[in-house]
């Protein structure tokens, strides 16, 4: 069953961790044996091989770059411009992996289409399509800067990350979104672009939908009801959602699975981490929707971490294949089954690009 992810931080992967997603996932492991600058060295799940095998031909993959200022206390460039080329660094990439016959840009109807049709009977190298999305807006210098990113396949965009941002505020921190954050809206408005919803922090969340009339989804947010933090959506955020027509990406991050998660301590074994709480989440939002047409899968499971903080029973991303089987048995339906594994994103993008 071919399957959607709407969020991968690919190019970050590469460039920042040094990974060639080339290589087959025991290789990339073994290399990283004895490194520890990043949390998930040797255990990171994601590679074109594994994506292949798990028939995830489509997903959306990132760049990221914030902007933090001098009393922040999160990593981050010291200045927009620093952070614009980080993310024009990681476009490179990506137009590599093109050239290589790794990847797809899909940026519009018709890309989406013969895409479909080409992974309906794929070959062990099929193109991975990726639809490019910007994960928090500070390395944007100017709103204008969008009509670049634009004419270089940008599809869609999160005003904010973590902390307070230039456009909007985000995890963990509590504000608006100010002048700047209306000029942005609009910009993207005028450029078509989806906006993504994850990370906005609530109050940026609500004045952002009281403005904005444009397309809008949630590559990578979990239910607030099972785990209560501000980086999950609360009920009333997911009824305006799917009010919105919007679809909804469950993440597999270990701490947004789990109540009292603590980084660094715990194991998914401990903590009884399993993809069944992702169901879980998949299954609240059916039911406040009242259908299976607003949620879909979002792993992130490149996001910084890796086996040690994601569900015990997956190994690679090739095991999102264990997710139909799952929902089957909640009692799905198989038209159900397939909206969530793709259809629904898919569906998305034929609306909002037709």
């Amino acid at each position: 069953m071919l399957i959607f992810d709407a969020h991968l931080d690919l190019s970050m992967n590469a460039l920042e961790w040094n990974r060639d997603l080339r290589w087959p996932i025991k290789e990339i492991r073994e290399s990283e044996q004895g490194m520890n600058d990043k949390p998930d060295r040797g255990n990171n799940t994601v590679s074109f091989d594994e994506m292949r095998k798990g028939h995830i031909g489509l997903c959306v993959a990132t760049q990221i770059g914030r902007y933090v200022k001098k009393e922040s206390t999160l990593p981050g460039w010291h200045s927009p411009e620093q952070a614009w080329a980080q993310t024009q660094g990681q476009l490179a990439w990506y137009k590599e992996m093109e050239r290589a016959g790794e990847m797809r840009s899909i940026c519009n109807l018709n890309d989406l289409e013969s895409h479909l049709d080409l992974w309906k009977n794929p070959k062990p190298d099929s193109p991975i399509g990726y639809i490019l999305s910007l994960e928090g807006a500070d390395s944007i210098v100017r709103p204008d800067y969008l009509e670049h990113a634009w004419e270089n396949g940008l599809r869609a965009i999160g005003p904010a990350h973590y902390g307070p941002g230039t456009y909007a505020h985000g995890t963990d921190s509590v504000g608006g979104i100010g002048q700047k954050g209306r000029e942005l809206l609009k910009k993207i408005t005028d450029l078509g672009l989806i906006l993504d919803a994850t990370h906005l922090c609530d109050q940026s969340f609500w004045e952002t939908m009281k403005i904005y009339e444009g397309p809008v989804w949630a590559s990578h947010n979990n239910c607030r009801t099972f785990v209560d933090h501000n980086r999950q959506f609360s009920d009333e955020q997911i009824r305006e959602l799917v009010q919105r027509k919007a679809v909804i990406g469950i993440a597999l991050d270990a701490w947004m699975m789990v109540p009292k998660w603590v980084r660094g301590k715990s194991t998914p074994i401990d903590m009884g981490v399993t993809l069944d709480q992702m169901i879980d989440n998949i299954d609240h939002i059916c039911q406040l929707a009242g259908n299976s047409e607003h949620v879909g899968i979002g792993t992130d499971l490149d996001g910084a971490f890796g086996k040690e903080q994601c569900p015990s029973d997956l190994d690679t991303i090739a095991d999102l294949q264990k997710i139909p089987a799952k929902l089957k048995k909640r009692g799905y339906s198989q038209t159900d089954i397939e909206n969530i594994t793709s259809g629904n994103f898919i569906s998305f993008l034929k609306r909002t690009w037709k």
